[in-house]
């Protein structure tokens, strides 16, 4: 009888520590929705895992990133445990999700804490070229700093410079082809950065490829 009353008060205490959890779910994203960085804290001291997904399959730390919950963020990178390549179901690490929105500090902070600047695939360069804000050069540059490959292929072979051709500033492509981007690489589907800035009819970016292109060829023996 004694086993059986012990059995039942612990069934009772794991019901009720699901059920803590389940509401500590919910208040964990409502925290990220608010920016509330208290709350946030408040339940990681409690030892709530602040890896946790949301239904959408996106970590804390990439749902602030896309609400703009910084302050909401920057509780969630000081957490113990945080892991800052945790992806979506896109494939989107918080990196490139701070590199196409233009958030410097932001992307500083997740590189000091070893986000992965090279990543296979999409990488947070091609995020980065592909950003249409006016501080996307300076992202550029950063990630450069930190040892990005300027020419690093896609899935399907597309390079950051042929991003910023077509969706890019043309700044972003100045300074691409300024750090020695190869202008004249093709992808899988055998389109070269000026193809991709034609597509998006900006015949002056293609223009400006081409020159480049122009300029890495040999010129009577000589580069």
């Amino acid at each position: 009888m004694r086993r059986r009353h012990l059995l039942v008060g612990l069934a009772a205490l794991a019901l009720h520590a699901r059920g803590a959890w389940a509401g500590a779910y919910d208040d964990f994203f409502t925290a990220i929705h608010r920016d509330d960085a208290d709350g946030i804290n408040a339940l990681l001291r409690r030892g709530f895992d602040p890896n946790t997904v949301d239904p959408k399959g996106r970590t804390g730390l990439l749902l602030a990133l896309q609400l703009e919950s910084f302050h909401a963020f920057g509780a969630l990178l000081k957490a113990r445990g945080i892991k800052v390549e945790l992806r979506n179901p896109q494939g989107e690490s918080p990196l490139m999700i701070a590199a196409i929105k233009g958030y410097m500090d932001v992307a500083r902070a997740l590189i000091e804490r070893d986000a992965d600047v090279n990543k296979t695939g999409w990488t947070p360069l091609h995020y980065a070229a592909s950003g249409t804000g006016p501080g996307q050069p300076a992202m550029i540059a950063l990630l450069l700093e930190n040892h990005a490959y300027i020419d690093a292929g896609s899935p399907n072979g597309s390079t950051p410079l042929m991003m910023a051709a077509q969706y890019g500033t043309r700044d972003s492509v100045k300074l691409l082809l300024d750090e020695g981007a190869d202008p004249s690489l093709k992808n899988q589907l055998g389109l070269t950065a000026a193809d991709f800035a034609l597509r998006a009819q900006r015949q002056d970016v293609a223009d400006a490829i081409a020159a480049a292109v122009r300029r890495r060829q040999p010129d009577r023996g000589k580069w």
